[in-house]
Parts: C-alpha cells; structure tokens; sequence
C-alpha cells in the first residue's frame, strides 16, 4: 500500500482533514513567530548547519572520543550496528538486572527499532511517559508526528481512550482534567519504574554528557526513580563542544512549537552513587545514508519536526499515511534509505514547493534532495511501470516544439468534445477526483502569437561623434 493509497483513507473525514491542517500551520505560524524574534536567527541556521557539517565529516572520530569521555564518567557504552542488535542489547540490560517494569520518555530511535513490541514479547512492561505517547500508546497506534505524537487525534478522542483504559468519565473532553487523569496514572509507573529509557536529542563529545530535552519533565522524573538509565543515541546525535551546544537549543524549540526553549534541557553526565547508566549507540542505516553525497545532510536533522508542519502535503494526509517511523518530507529521504521498495512513493508525496527547506532550523536541502531521490528510484527501477513509461512519453512530447503542439490541440479539442464522465473518471484521471478541470481555451498562446502583426521596428538613435 503506498502513500496516495493510505492517505486516500486519512482524507475520507473531511472535517478530521481540515483541522489537522489548520492545526499544524497554527504551529508554523507559532514557528515564524519565535524566529523573527530572534534577529540572528538566520545566523544561527547557518552556524548550526556549519557544525553539523563539520561533524558529520568526522563523525568516526567525534563518536571515539565521546565514548572515551563517556567511560571516564563511569557509563557504560554499547555499540549497535543496527535495530536488531540494539533491541538485543537492551533486553540484557534489563534482564541483567532482574527488572520488569521499564518507564520510558519520548524516543524516535527505540520507535524505529520497533523497541516497545520486542520487550512485551519478552515478559516486560513498557509504559510510554510522554503524554503523546502514552495516548497512542494506549491505541496500539503509532505516533504521527515526531513531535506531536498523537496530533491525528482530538480531544474527544483521548476522552473515549482514557475512559477504556483510565475509567474516566465516558464523554469526558476536558483538556485539564484528562491531563491530571493521565498524571495520577503516570505517577503510579514512575514510582515503580526499574530501568527508565531515554532517547538524546544532543550527544557531547567533549563531556560525554548525553542531552534530553523535553516538556514535560517525564524524562528526568524516569531517570532519577529508576536505578539504571539506558539513552539510545543515533551516531548522528553527536556534537563537538558543549559551546556549542547552545546553538541548537536556541533552534530546536522555535522550529518545533514556537518555544525560546524546551520547559527542561537535562544534561546526564554521569550515573549518581549506586545507579548505571548505559548509552546504546546506533548505526541502523545511518553509515548508508552517510555514504550517500547526495543525501548525507539529512543526518543534520535535529528531530524538530519543522518540515511536517509546513508541508501541505503532510498536514492533508496524516503522519500514518507515510508508514514510517518519521514522516514528513526529511522521513521521505530517510526512509528509501532503510528500504528502497518499500517506501519508494514517498519522495513523490511532495510538491517541491520548498517549504521545508525554507523553516529547516540546519539547513537541510529538504526539496532537492527529495528530488534526487526520485531520480535515484527511478534509475533502480523501483517505480511503478506506469509512472516509469509515462515520464518517458512525457519527456519526449516535452523536447518536440511540434510534438508538444500536435498534443496540445488533441487534448483541447478533446475536453471540448469528450463528456465529463469521461474526463473525470477515476480510473483515468486521478486528478480531477477533487478537482475541476478549467475550461479548455480554442487555441494555445503560441497559435494567439503567430496570428499577432510583427512590431513596428524601432528607429535608431543618431550616434553623437565625440
């Protein structure tokens, strides 16, 4: 099932469609407004791009040194060459200890690797601490938005969810009453949480220290109850110097909701007297992407979801309509990454208006490189025949002035002649399903053109001699 298919269900509630939408240019619009306050912002885009560039181009000697510092501060650092072994990696962890019950904060890393399924098959309890999470959670649904989990849902919907799954009132829609319904169950988990799992929204090589930034302080909550923390880190998660830690900070919570600043920026160093901690660090398809020059800058991405909430696409098809773990435009050039067959049609679900590359807090060519990888698919053979052969015929109408003239005159006689049935039908012209095909003119500009008198030629201006 591709993209087109998936999001065709997503748009069969019109009013569930519209308000996504709405509700996702708000956040831009929150976005836009928190960046024009800042009058260096795009200074910052540009040094924030420059860092990234520069570590990526020593990310093998960046992650050395990381782990050194890391295991002078006595943490433990696991290396994982992709989601199988990170998943193996803290299951053993987490049986080392004897634990059962694991409190987990917000963490699109352990999503991708499927974390959550793999540790209920082996006996353990997983409870999502992100309220986001913990709705979706709930609904055995993924989230929708790398930020804004459960964004796809309203707040009747939480009512109906926490009623099954909290007993709260049935029709309960109250914002702040399911938010302290939510709070009194989640204080319970914490309380008896084992192991806490984090995801590092920033990685130090310098200090070691791994960075998590959050909302709603469920991350710290987790980390200091539990006995033992385990932060799962993409490579890419790395930065050089703490100095320049403050760069993306000052990035990351305006490109995503409109924020000066996450609520709680939690720097772990090192484990407190009598706890572990462990940093699994992880490949999964990253080194590929990184060998790719054409789409190695997708690895700056800082995870803000800025490019989901400004994409027109996105905010009228859903995050589920993508089938990844990422959505959005950056999640159509990650995801052919991972599984070229698979999620060959996402980086056709974009216009390439160049939104995304626009509001992108690192300067990600977002649109071109969506591009590019249409060219990339193209050449594996990995579109449809239909897509594939059309393009070709196209192509060749397009390069013959008379080609491209013949064709023009057929299709405005036809649209003319043919009845609307015909023209619309859904099977011939997908299109036109929600839209109405404008009128066709009696003749193209270039035949208007060649009918028009030359112009007069215009006298020459008298030379002055020196």
């Amino acid at each position: 099932m591709n993209h087109a298919i998936r999001a065709d269900k997503f748009l069969l509630d019109a009013d569930r469609t519209t308000w996504h939408d709405e509700t996702l240019w708000f956040v831009r619009e929150k976005r836009d407004r928190a960046a024009y306050g800042v009058p260096e912002f795009q200074e910052l885009r540009e040094l924030a791009s420059g860092i990234k560039n520069h570590t990526l181009s020593r990310l093998d000697l960046y992650l050395q040194e990381f782990e050194a510092a890391a295991q002078a501060n006595g943490v433990h650092v696991h290396w994982a060459a992709d989601a199988a072994e990170h998943n193996a990696i803290i299951l053993d962890i987490i049986q080392k200890q004897g634990a059962t019950r694991i409190v987990k904060s917000k963490s699109m890393l352990t999503e991708e690797c499927h974390l959550n399924p793999f540790l209920i098959k082996h006996g353990i309890e997983v409870v999502d601490t992100d309220l986001g999470e913990r709705i979706i959670q709930f609904r055995d649904e993924p989230p929708s938005h790398i930020v804004l989990p459960a964004i796809h849902l309203k707040k009747e919907d939480v009512g109906d969810t926490f009623h099954t799954h909290l007993g709260t009132t049935k029709g309960e829609s109250d914002p702040q009453r399911l938010t302290e319904a939510a709070r009194q169950h989640l204080r319970a988990k914490f309380l008896a949480g084992q192991v806490a799992i984090s995801g590092v929204n920033f990685a130090i090589a310098e200090t070691g220290a791994v960075v998590v930034c959050t909302n709603e302080g469920n991350a710290d909550l987790g980390v200091n109850l539990a006995k033992v923390h385990i932060a799962a880190m993409g490579i890419e998660k790395i930065i050089p110097r703490l100095s320049d830690l403050g760069v993306f900070t000052r990035l990351l919570a305006r490109s995503a909701t409109g924020q000066p600043v996450t609520t709680y920026t939690s720097h772990f160093t090192k484990p407190a007297p009598g706890k572990e901690m462990h940093i699994v660090i992880v490949d999964n398809g990253r080194t590929q992407q990184l060998g790719r020059p054409d789409f190695r800058a997708s690895l700056k991405c800082i995870r803000c979801g800025a490019c989901m909430n400004t994409c027109p696409v996105y905010r009228r098809s859903g995050g589920h309509s993508y089938d990844f773990t990422v959505p959005g435009p950056i999640g159509a050039i990650l995801s052919p990454n991972i599984d070229m067959k698979k999620h060959a049609s996402l980086p056709f679900a974009s216009t390439l208006c160049g939104s995304c590359t626009d509001v992108c807090p690192v300067k990600i060519d977002i649109h071109t490189q969506l591009y590019k990888w249409r060219q990339v698919l193209g050449e594996a053979n990995e579109i449809p025949a239909s897509k594939k052969w059309s393009m070709k015929f196209m192509g060749r109408v397009l390069a013959s002035t008379r080609v491209y003239g013949l064709g023009g005159q057929f299709a405005r006689k036809a649209l003319r002649l043919l009845p609307h049935g015909l023209t619309h039908a859904p099977s011939m012209n997908a299109w036109a399903v929600a839209r109405e095909l404008p009128e066709a003119p009696k003749q193209s500009f270039r035949e208007w053109y060649a009918k028009q008198p030359a112009p007069a030629a215009q006298p020459t201006q008298p030379q002055i001699s020196a």
